[in-house]
């Protein structure tokens, strides 16, 4: 494939577009022009003020780094100068990453993100000299770039879609990145943010990790700029490790330090007794149940494996300069309860395995307590599985454990 001057172009300036994509992007030094789509005015001017520069607090292990992203175009897709700018822009685009609150944003709007991603993708098919491109979807849905796919697509004639699929390709990510976007200014005055600007009174907190995981790309000769990913040609058991142990643990250890009134996830490192009982939760109830289900398809799937991805991940969810809070972490308990996400997930897919999953259940019985409801365990928990009960008893037996532990929550007879 002959050399071309590689442009990149996100949609969404949130933190894991301004933390890693559009971040990892300049960083690699190979993209001439970067471009990013934000439909907020006040960002969009405050990023124009600072004439295309940004700053990203960096969570290492020993503090916070600042660092600064320059040469950024910043347009607004709802303004019909920058649209046009923009769809030029995607047109001559090699990497592209959209990085929005939902899948459901992809169809909002005029233009929507879709029909704006369908356009380049038709001009890239139709004339000569305009660049293939890879899509990367970071919408945390599991068929993030199937949803793209078929909006796109929808937009394109029959006999333009063999043309597209040669020139373009959407991939799905894993991205196991913990990230925040902090909006209070006493809160980025407190913990010695840098904002993004300095008249903009938000700031973009991440991690140092960036070990994102991308559907193989099958476009003939194409070559990354943003060399950091790593393809893999089946995403599904990484989603789910990242589901059901990385997210599952999360929520763990974030609603056991709520019950006891503690702030901050970094609480955890200095209670011995509480990271043995996460520890193990991760290493015995999913690790055991994960590697069972994916036994032999990578080396993550692997007791040691596993063992050394949940040794990275205790000290990564820990660390004290993400600042990550446990409101923050154990929102919206209704969805964590429900039966495909993490705590209800795990545990599912722990009985599968033969494990009881009594850790996980303990976990859920204080994500239950944060409902707040008079109700008892069996009928908040029928109302929030809609499912059908697959296995017949399963969700009978869900309770059982989950009603034991809340009765160990109570007394606190329980290793955490």
């Amino acid at each position: 494939m002959p050399s071309v001057p590689r442009t990149f172009v996100g949609f969404g300036f949130g933190a894991i577009q301004g933390g890693l994509f559009l971040y990892e992007a300049f960083r690699s030094g190979r993209f001439e022009r970067l471009v990013v789509a934000e439909v907020v005015p006040e960002v969009v001017a405050a990023v124009r003020r600072a004439q295309g520069r940004y700053r990203v607090n960096v969570a290492t292990p020993t503090g916070i780094e600042v660092r600064e992203v320059q040469g950024v175009e910043i347009l607004n897709p709802t303004v019909l100068a920058d649209a046009r700018v923009l769809e030029q822009a995607l047109a001559e685009a090699t990497e592209i990453a959209t990085a929005l609150p939902s899948v459901d944003f992809y169809r909002r709007g005029e233009p929507s993100v879709a029909g704006l991603i369908a356009g380049a993708m038709r001009a890239k098919a139709a004339r000569r000299g305009l660049p293939p491109c890879v899509v990367y979807t970071a919408e945390n849905h599991n068929h993030a770039a199937e949803i793209l796919q078929e909006l796109c697509d929808a937009a394109l004639g029959e006999s333009e879609r063999a043309a597209v699929r040669r020139s373009s390709q959407i991939l799905n990510t894993v991205i196991g990145k913990m990230s925040g976007v902090i909006v209070e200014p006493a809160e980025i005055a407190a913990d010695g943010l840098a904002r993004l600007g300095d008249d903009f009174p938000r700031a973009l907190l991440v991690e140092e990790f960036n070990r994102i995981l991308i559907t193989r790309i099958e476009l003939p000769g194409f070559q990354r700029g943003i060399e950091v990913f790593v393809e893999k040609p089946d995403l599904l058991p990484f989603e789910e490790a990242k589901l059901y142990g990385h997210n599952a643990v999360h929520a763990l250890i974030g609603y056991l330090l709520q019950h006891r009134g503690r702030r901050f996830m970094s609480d955890a490192a200095g209670d011995a007794k509480l990271m043995t009982f996460a520890r193990a939760a991760f290493l015995e109830e999913s690790g055991a149940a994960l590697i069972a289900r994916h036994r032999g398809l990578d080396p993550l799937f692997t007791p040691d494996g596993y063992r050394a991805y949940v040794d990275d991940l205790m000290v990564r969810m820990t660390n004290p300069y993400l600042r990550d809070r446990t409101e923050r972490v154990t929102r919206d308990p209704r969805r964590k309860l429900a039966w495909e996400d993490r705590l209800i997930g795990t545990m599912r897919l722990a009985l599968d395995a033969g494990v009881t999953p009594g850790r996980f259940a303990l976990g859920a019985a204080a994500a239950l307590e944060t409902l707040g409801s008079s109700k008892s365990a069996a009928d908040q928990l029928q109302e929030l599985w809609t499912a059908t009960d697959q296995p017949p008893g399963r969700k009978a037996r869900l309770i059982n454990l989950i009603t034991e532990a809340q009765a160990k929550l109570k007394t606190k007879e329980h290793g955490s």
